[in-house]
């Protein structure tokens, strides 16, 4: 529309491209015509969130693992304080695998219905995993909990361990994803002030480019 005043048209982020000058790092920082305020708060902005991940990261996955552990290894420790090492019978015959002998066989478990005594002396059955084609009245041996119900057997050390890892890796990763999203959310904030003063900017030289002589 004539008369009307075009929209500016901020000029490029000119980022780093690969094998080019190392210097273009540092452009926001160095003096150019084209720099503004917001670019400055962007890098300080940038450089500040970089440091404070990798201050707060290795803190923060100590933290985590350290609570972790110490949980994990309570739980195992009452749970070897509750549970029960004993044996129980097979109500009736474990399934065959279809291919006995192989690998898959002897890593393969059936659930099975087997008779047990709980810790009170009363008699309880319940289902475990056995191997396959054990048969009936064979014995095996269940972990049972101080209620008397089959349960899991209490925390290795392996398990401990892992679990830790776990979640340290874990809050590793949630702090440099928050930092990631700090960055991104003030960097389209800034972006959208910078294209604010850039039209301000333009609005007031536009008519004297677009002055008739």
């Amino acid at each position: 529309m004539a008369g009307e005043t075009p929209r500016a048209q901020p000029p490029p982020d000119p980022g780093p491209a690969p094998g080019g000058d190392p210097h273009l790092l540092l452009w926001r920082w160095r003096r150019n015509p084209l720099r503004r305020r917001t670019d400055r708060m962007q890098a300080w902005i940038g450089l500040g969130l970089v440091l404070a991940v990798l201050l707060a990261a290795p803190g923060a996955m100590y933290a985590a693992g350290d609570t972790a552990y110490r949980h994990y290894r309570n739980t195992a420790e009452h749970q070897a304080r509750t549970r029960d090492h004993r044996p129980a019978v097979l109500v009736h015959d474990a399934p065959r695998h279809p291919e006995p002998g192989s690998d898959e066989a002897e890593e393969t478990r059936y659930p099975v219905e087997v008779r047990y005594t709980g810790p009170d002396g009363t008699p309880r059955t319940g289902k475990t995993d056995v191997e396959p084609g054990l048969p009936a009245d064979s014995t095996v041996l269940v972990w049972v909990d101080a209620a008397g119900d089959l349960t899991e057997p209490p925390l290795t050390t392996g398990q401990i361990r892992s679990r830790t890892m776990g979640w340290a890796i874990l809050a590793f990763l949630g702090v440099v994803i928050t930092g990631l999203a700090v960055h991104g959310v003030t960097g389209l904030v800034l972006h959208r002030r910078n294209l604010v003063e850039w039209d301000t900017a333009w609005a007031d030289t536009a008519p004297r480019w677009s002055r008739a002589p």
